[in-house]
């Protein structure tokens, strides 16, 4: 026999238990509240329950203090609120919100008791990322009227909620729960039954690769957590972000998910193992890949991982003049930030024509600085004054550093290096700006490779603050030294890392945009849905197929290939969707059409 849910809609969730009262519970109520529901927050005690009031009445005592709540609104909000120790006190809910531990056993106890309290049209959500719906509506009695609620936390400030269905939920129940989520201010996703649904499947695959860069020693914690939040705008660093959400979470998460998809990115980087098992949590416990001040603090205090105070480098090599070679964006970006710095600059390329273009370019986006207020117009003239444009690489004879800025084509640039070798004096540093191939390649390519390093600047460069500074196995320690001493004057955060494919920031980026390539190729979700949720519930600037639109999918796909031709792992092939849209000429924006189509210019 059906249960009764045709009569169901969100005005009719008027009452709703939300059974689990940590963080997440505790936010979902306060939402609830908040939107004139009347709440019953349930868990096991009553210092418990007397927790989640105490920090009820906290939150929204800062919601007044911000101006966002008055006083009575406030004392209305929090007078919807009842708290209480048994699922018995659920018997009047429309609507039931489990938000209790990630373990199958609690929560299929808890719709179990449900079903012999509720009336027969309370729909039943849970609130997990990680266990399959489908397998906790099964233990239900009434297994249609139970799906997946995933709001984000904190739950009162993230707008995304992933609503999940699985093969037994009636169509009925999924509205009423999408129309609750929009009236609670939200932005409702709708995804199928699979651990981690999109933000979480996305998210994970990709913290847990930065937990393996760093177990591998690959680069430092400091290092990786600000090349992805300086290199791709992101809030928060992989391995703060670990700490926020639990180690422990997170592993229960990825076992979940390497359960599902046996993909080896998606398989528990041994040291979220290591931590767990250690008490080595997070925040919560006052420490993880970093330590806190005390357990549940935000505040990162120093250890015996903190690189000491003032670490000296090598004394670096002198560097007044700097060579730049290439004409494209990124040349000119980084010859204007060098010049910016006041170091003279020497743009060449392979045509005095392809220079000047260049510096012309520069001087349109120094004269934009300018009309914006961020550069005096005599700054830009001395700016524009530093950099003598030039067809021939012969003037880079008295550089003291070369930085190759052309095509990233390996045979192109190592034909350069083998220039530069010959022009450039002895001493001088010569730097490469690729992003995906190997540094020592182009130094092999020199008789001094022990003076090659790459410096990978960000597009645009006058803009992005970080450079990933790569050493090679061959390169000496004054090299480094200069280099990082360099990035500090031009006003750059130096990130080292070693010699290998996709260096850090591509190597986390491209295996989490081919990852949701993968989910749209499934039909799990739209690309609208994937964008939406990774901006809204990821905190990203772009969702993952508007940025493979800007960045280009060709050059996507070229970095992807290479990601996979070096580590050899399977997860990281390409997905068939973007080869075939590259096949056809589908760029991106700068075709017109990539995953989504543009109006042409």
């Amino acid at each position: 026999m059906a249960t009764p849910l045709s009569d169901t809609s969100a005005s009719a969730l008027r009452t709703v238990a939300v059974v689990g009262l940590g963080t997440m519970g505790t936010g979902i109520a306060e939402v609830l509240a908040r939107a004139g529901r009347q709440v019953v927050g349930i868990d096991v005690s009553e210092a418990a329950t007397a927790k989640s009031v105490a920090a009820l009445e906290t939150s929204t005592a800062r919601a007044v203090r911000r101006g966002r709540l008055t006083e009575q609104e406030r004392a209305d909000v929090l007078a919807r609120v009842r708290t209480a120790t048994e699922l018995t006190a659920a018997a009047d809910a429309d609507l039931v919100v489990e938000v209790a531990p990630e373990s199958y056993e609690i929560k299929q106890q808890i719709f179990r008791e449900l079903d012999g309290i509720v009336r027969p049209g309370t729909i039943l959500t849970t609130g997990t990322n990680a266990l399959s719906v489908t397998r906790l509506a099964a233990e239900s009695a009434h297994p249609e009227r139970v799906l997946g609620l995933h709001f984000f936390n904190p739950a009162p400030a993230m707008r995304l909620v992933e609503v999940v269905s699985s093969v037994l939920t009636a169509p009925q129940a999924v509205a009423a729960v999408t129309d609750l989520a929009l009236e609670l201010g939200k932005e409702p996703v709708a995804v199928g039954d699979r651990p981690g649904f999109v933000a979480d499947g996305l998210l994970f695959g990709y913290l847990n690769q930065a937990a393996a860069m760093y177990e591998a020693k690959y680069a430092s914690r400091e290092d990786i957590d600000a090349a992805m939040r300086l290199g791709c705008g992101l809030p928060m660093g992989p391995l703060a972000l670990l700490d926020l959400i639990g180690v422990d979470t997170a592993r229960t998460v990825l076992e979940a998910m390497y359960a599902e998809s046996r993909d080896r990115l998606h398989a528990p980087a041994p040291i979220l193992k290591q931590l767990s098992e250690a008490g080595l949590t997070g925040r919560k416990a006052g420490r993880g890949f970093y330590t806190y001040e005390a357990p549940g603090s935000a505040t990162v205090v120093r250890d015996a991982l903190t690189s000491p105070e003032g670490a000296a480098l090598a004394p670096g090599r002198p560097v007044r003049s700097v060579g730049v070679a290439g004409s494209g964006t990124m040349a000119s970006g980084i010859a204007e930030v060098f010049a910016k710095a006041g170091y003279e600059v020497v743009l060449a390329a392979r045509s005095v024509e392809k220079a000047q273009a260049a510096k012309a370019r520069i001087g349109k986006s120094l004269s934009r600085s300018v009309d914006k207020g961020r550069l005096t117009a005599e700054a830009a003239v001395r700016t524009l004054d530093l950099i003598t444009a030039t067809g021939s690489y012969d003037d880079f004879a008295d550089v003291d550093l070369a930085v190759e800025a052309v095509a990233e084509d390996l045979a192109v640039k190592q034909q350069l290096f083998g220039t530069l070798d010959k022009v450039c004096k002895p001493g001088a540093v010569l730097a490469t700006t690729t992003s995906s191939l190997p540094v020592i390649a182009c130094a092999r390519a020199t008789s001094r490779p022990q003076d090659v390093i790459g410096m990978h600047f960000f597009n645009p460069a006058p803009a992005m603050k970080l450079v990933e500074v790569v050493r090679t196995v061959l390169t000496e320690p004054d090299v480094h030294a200069t280099v990082r001493e360099v990035c500090g004057r031009i006003g750059k955060h130096a990130v080292d890392c070693g010699d290998r494919a996709g260096f850090i920031v591509n190597a986390l980026l491209f295996p989490y945009l081919n990852n949701a390539v993968k989910m749209v190729q499934e039909h799990y979700a739209s690309l609208d849905d994937i964008d939406a949720a990774m901006r809204l519930g990821g905190g990203y600037p772009m969702g993952p197929f508007e940025l493979l639109d800007v960045v280009g999918l060709d050059v996507s796909l070229a970095i992807e290939k290479v990601l996979h031709r070096e580590f050899r792992d399977p997860g990281l092939a390409p997905a068939p969707l973007l080869e075939h849209l590259v096949a056809a000429g589908c760029l991106g924006r700068k075709t017109g059409r990539g995953f989504r189509e543009y109006a042409r210019r």
